[in-house]
């Protein structure tokens, strides 16, 4: 009996132990499964509120940019209306400006551009030409004076100067980095300036400055024509970074670093785009040389409105110089003609100069002078002199050198009827006024194997060479000696055939094919009553 109660009572206990373990089993899958609930109800009220809070910040930028669209519009309508007060010149007449900061520097653009005024106003007697310059140290009769004396060029009609007082915005100086991008945000402040104090027919931009186009033409409702030197950026610039070479513009630090070049070299292309945009925005085209042409249009790609006008050349006054024989020289004597900008490459002058020497004979070695005549437009220039000097004395040649800064045209006349030699030695040169001028006065040139002394001007006159290109010191030293040693027979049939083959950079050649690209500007009806 006792044993029949013991079994009873553990009977009842395991199975009460049973279901206690099932309870509780039971429980902790409810407990789990209410738990996934609530986190799958709060999973889906997160997602449900990141969906709104999305969907809000969609709609704010839109609103965003939709008021920022209506904003634009608005000033541009206001600026639109603004512009219709500002100054214009007088009705019955075609109103031209010329932009050209720098017109008072006496370089080859400057040529360029008063040969382009005389040009205009000699065909059209209804058209009044103004200049836009940052030169306001000088008066415009100096400025017309300068013109003058350093090119021969007389203007018919007055022309009227508006001055600029914010030029320091496109000075390199200002910005050691991102230069390229920063000076040309500047042209377009600097290009604002000259919009508010005067608003054009037709703007004329000379000097490259191609982000100040969509200004004039869409903002200032102008005919946008421009003569373009040099290319702001070039595919030969990709290439020089791509390659990581060293160039005044490619520092050394970038080029040594694979990062750094690659950073740069998607800033050129970045930069490329936009100035192409730029570009794009000019109705009529004109470029100075071959190379040019090539560069401009793969970026603009505007063939059809782009023409090559090579640069005017003061060929016949050059070509009027008696030439004095050699052997009546007392000095070999190489020319080199150039602003001293960096770009020029003065210090490779120096180099081949050096070159030179060493593998000439004593006798002829202590004949031997290089004059550098050139202009000197800012403390910039006048310290890259100084660091030429110093060169010299580093490579031993300071007592070979003359050094003539900003002389006067009679002078640099003189210097290349007495002269042998020309040398030029920038790389890619765009055009080279210079080049043709020496050859024109009698020297024998000697120009970088690149750009337009090598596309255009450097070219075989009937069979007769007309000069010779180089790409480094060895190699301009080497030109160089053979040149002295050569016979006077040799150098002759050079210089006559030199002398022959530049009448197609004349001035009179010039003028006709200026008037012919822009007669469609200028011969228009549509003048403003």
């Amino acid at each position: 009996m006792e044993t029949s109660d013991l079994e009873g009572r553990k009977l009842q206990y395991f199975s009460s132990r049973g279901e206690t373990n099932d309870t509780k089993m039971v429980n902790a899958v409810t407990s789990f499964i209410d738990s996934l609930m609530e986190l799958l109800s709060l999973t889906s009220q997160m997602m449900s509120l990141g969906v709104r809070v999305w969907s809000l910040g969609i709609t704010l930028i839109l609103q965003l940019l939709v008021l920022l669209v209506a904003l634009l519009c608005i000033c541009w309508g206001l600026l639109k209306c603004c512009l219709y007060t500002l100054r214009r010149g007088e009705p019955g007449y075609l109103h031209v400006a010329f932009f050209h900061p720098y017109c008072n520097a006496g370089g080859g653009g400057e040529r360029v551009l008063w040969c382009a005024i005389r040009s205009i106003q000699r065909k059209y007697q209804h058209v009044k030409c103004y200049v836009y310059t940052g030169d306001t140290d000088v008066t415009p009769q100096e400025i017309l004076q300068k013109a003058q004396q350093r090119f021969g060029v007389i203007l018919p009609r007055p022309v009227e100067f508006i001055f600029l007082q914010s030029r320091m915005v496109v000075e390199a100086r200002h910005y050691p980095f991102l230069t390229l991008l920063m000076q040309s945000v500047g042209s377009m402040m600097l290009g604002g300036e000259a919009l508010l104090k005067f608003r054009p027919d037709v703007y004329f931009d000379t000097m490259g400055y191609a982000f100040t186009y969509p200004l004039f033409r869409y903002v200032g409702g102008c005919v946008v024509a421009s003569y373009t030197h040099y290319p702001t950026i070039s595919t030969d610039m990709f290439g020089q970074v791509a390659n990581r070479v060293e160039a005044h513009n490619n520092r050394g630090f970038i080029a040594r670093n694979t990062v750094f070049s690659a950073m740069k070299l998607g800033y050129y292309h970045l930069f490329a785009l936009m100035y192409a945009l730029g570009g794009r925005c000019a109705h009529l085209v004109m470029v100075n040389s071959t190379w040019t042409h090539g560069h401009i249009t793969a970026l603009w790609g505007q063939a059809h409105h782009t023409h090559i006008i090579y640069p005017p050349c003061d060929t016949e006054q050059f070509k009027s110089l008696s030439l004095i024989p050699d052997a009546s020289k007392k000095l070999k004597t190489i020319v080199s003609i150039g602003q001293f900008r960096p770009e020029k490459n003065h210090p490779l002058q120096l180099q081949s100069l050096q070159k030179l020497c060493e593998i000439l004979d004593p006798a002829d070695r202590e004949k031997v002078r290089l004059v550098l005549i050139g202009g000197c437009r800012n403390n910039e220039d006048q310290q890259r002199v100084e660091d030429l000097k110093t060169l010299a004395l580093d490579l031993g040649v300071a007592d070979k050198i003359v050094w003539k800064l900003n002389a006067p045209f009679s002078e640099l006349l003189e210097t290349v009827q007495t002269g042998t030699i020309g040398l030029h030695t920038m790389w890619n040169e765009h055009f080279g006024i210079c080049v043709v001028e020496c050859m024109a006065g009698g020297l024998i040139m000697v120009a970088h194997d690149s750009g337009g002394p090598k596309m255009d001007i450097l070219m075989d006159y009937e069979g007769q060479k007309t000069g010779y290109t180089a790409s480094d010191a060895e190699m301009y030293g080497q030109v160089m000696k053979d040149i002295l040693e050569a016979s006077d027979a040799e150098r002759e049939a050079v210089r006559t055939a030199a002398r022959s083959s530049v009448d197609r950079f004349s001035d009179e050649q010039f003028e006709t094919s200026f008037i012919s690209a822009s007669e469609f500007i200028f011969s228009s009806t549509d003048v403003r009553q």
